[in-house]
């Protein structure tokens, strides 16, 4: 007896040892649902890692990167991991403060990432983030209110048809919008969505000689679109709600249509999880005078700063959370609509996805369509479909989205707004040696 007594306290004795042996890193990431399913899953991973402990910073998606971007130009060392997007991924590696992932194992299965992706997250061909989920843009609506209004959805939906649409379907009276859009502003809340649409209006954000063209025709006419669009049919208060308060209004049944994140089609579809997962329907991001630019190209993946303090234990997680064993395991426990989407060609040719998820083959399509080296009508000098791929951009971004998002309320008219936006960017341009 006093045997079977002390084996417990033998055991406890080890896991104790083990515990104050366990390397804890600090994984900054989004508050976003996939984000959110896989901090629900520490436990799998640090049953599997004894020697790792995960401490969470789960931050919504401004403040995120207003955080991660501090720290990581002062070397602050706050974060082993941090969420990042195929924007940061290849500016931060040439700067030096990312740790290059070219040491990958061959069980990691390099060349079953989606290529677009893949590529959106290397410098120099040497990949410095792993993508945890991929998205381009598309249209969510309700099936059931179109076939009550007589409307039947195009097989790729214009701009001006998705205005007549709203106006049909906008029911404030029973707590449904015509359509809801972003509006919280931010380069990448707002203007992630207002790019594809200038994108689509034939507009650009520089010329070939870098001049800022936001005061231009086109600019001009798809934020007054805009504005009018979501201050005629859209929800109260559209210049707060971002990705993820759209997501909630959508799934509630608030949003007659909604044009956004594909990544957001799983959350949709899954029942447990959306009130109008039995209606809704999918169409391609709507286009104006061109198809060009339409639909953007986005990942969120997981890196490394240079300033980790234990970049091996970072790694070992990273690896884990991006791994096609990751995606089984969320598949089992949480449903295979709930898998983290867009990165993984095995993703897509797994049947258990397929049946589930319907939306699969149009969500990779639609990666794959998307061109970030040819966005525009008339040619650019920057990568990007939804933001440009130069170090100023997240400042000029966040500053232009904070007029427009002024113009959305009221504050400024459409053309005050882009006329201060156009005098903002040229003084950045300017000071960053851009322009003479």
């Amino acid at each position: 007896m006093q045997r079977h007594r002390l084996l417990p306290l033998v055991a406890a004795t080890a896991l104790g040892a083990t515990a104050a042996q366990a390397e804890t890193i600090t994984v900054a990431t989004v508050n976003n649902n996939d984000m959110v399913i896989m901090q629900g899953l520490t436990e799998a991973f640090e049953k599997a890692h004894p020697d790792i402990t995960l401490d969470w910073v789960v931050l919504e998606e401004n403040v995120l990167r207003q955080r991660m971007t501090t720290d990581i130009a002062t070397e602050g060392g706050q974060f082993d991991v941090m969420t990042i997007g195929s924007y940061e991924a290849p500016i931060w590696a040439e700067r030096g403060w990312l740790e290059p992932l070219d040491d990958l194992p061959a069980s990691y299965q390099v060349e079953d990432l989606l290529k677009p992706v893949r590529d959106g997250l290397s410098h120099d061909g040497t990949l410095h983030a792993l993508p945890f989920y991929a998205e381009s843009s598309m249209m969510y609506y309700r099936r059931d209110l179109f076939e009550q209004a007589g409307i039947e959805m195009s097989e790729q939906p214009t701009w001006s048809e998705v205005r007549e649409w709203a106006g049909k379907l906008h029911d404030p009276d029973n707590e449904v919008a015509g359509i809801c859009l972003r509006g919280k502003p931010g380069w990448g809340e707002n203007m992630a969505f207002v790019s594809t649409l200038v994108n689509t209006y034939g507009g650009r954000w520089f010329d070939m000689d870098w001049n800022p063209e936001i005061d231009s025709d086109a600019w001009q006419e798809a934020i007054s679109f805009y504005v009018d669009l979501l201050n005629d049919y859209g929800p109260s208060g559209a210049s707060s709600n971002g990705f993820n308060e759209n997501l909630a209004l959508f799934s509630r049944g608030n949003c007659a249509m909604w044009v956004d994140a594909t990544s957001a089609a799983g959350k949709l579809f899954n029942a447990d999880e959306s009130q109008v997962a039995d209606q809704l329907g999918f169409a391609p991001a709507p286009v104006a005078e061109t198809p060009k630019g339409s639909h953007w190209l986005w990942s969120w993946a997981l890196a490394i700063p240079s300033s980790s303090e234990s970049p091996e234990a970072a790694k070992t997680f990273i690896q884990w959370a991006t791994s096609q064993e990751y995606v089984e395991l969320v598949g089992e426990r949480e449903g295979w609509t709930s898998v983290p989407p867009g990165t993984r060609e095995s993703t897509y040719a797994d049947e258990r996805y397929q049946q589930a998820a319907p939306f699969a083959d149009f969500v990779v399509e639609a990666i794959r369509d998307a061109d970030p080296l040819d966005s525009t009508l008339d040619p650019n000098p920057y990568v990007g479909v939804q933001f440009v791929g130069i170090p100023e951009f997240q400042s000029i971004g966040t500053q232009v989205g904070q007029m427009i998002a002024s113009a959305l309320t009221g504050e400024t008219s459409v053309e005050q707004a882009l006329q201060a936006a156009q005098r903002a960017t040229e003084r950045t341009m300017q000071r960053s040696g851009y322009l003479d």
